[in-house]
């Protein structure tokens, strides 16, 4: 965009919303993630027995996964309503295409002008001539 558009209150703040949607998600991603390489690190000593470790282990594993699936659903959720807020409210880029359908459309009715104005002296033209040689033929 060359030019930047001043956009009403509630607008602004929507999308400030978006952007803070997307900077909790992309860090909910990035944590879980990080959390969940640290807890595949086997640990030498620790007071619980390994197989307990093993099993709270897969079981932080897969909530952690879940988290990384929910905020993913979420990102793809924004994403869709970023794209809703774009077609509901960018009427610059709608009014822009709907001035090009109406120039196109109008410089095809003046080519559609000009063809059928050329057509109507083609035709007055031959009709002169078959209306002159009708009356002054000697078999009227």
């Amino acid at each position: 965009m060359a030019t930047q558009r001043v956009l009403p209150q509630s607008k602004e703040t929507l999308l400030q919303n978006y952007n803070k949607r997307l900077k909790d998600d992309i860090r909910s991603i990035l944590d879980n993630f990080t959390e969940i390489i640290k807890t595949a690190k086997i640990e030498d000593e620790t007071q619980v027995s390994r197989p307990t470790q093993a099993e709270q282990d897969h079981y932080e594993m897969h909530v952690r996964a879940a988290n990384i699936v929910r905020a993913g659903e979420s990102l793809m959720k924004l994403v869709s309503d970023l794209k809703q807020f774009l077609i509901l409210n960018d009427f610059p880029s709608v009014n822009d295409a709907i001035s090009l359908q109406n120039q196109q459309l109008r410089s095809l009715q003046e080519e559609c002008d000009k063809k059928l104005t050329s057509l109507r002296d083609e035709i007055a033209v031959d009709l002169y001539e078959l209306e002159e040689e009708y009356y002054s033929s000697r078999y009227k």
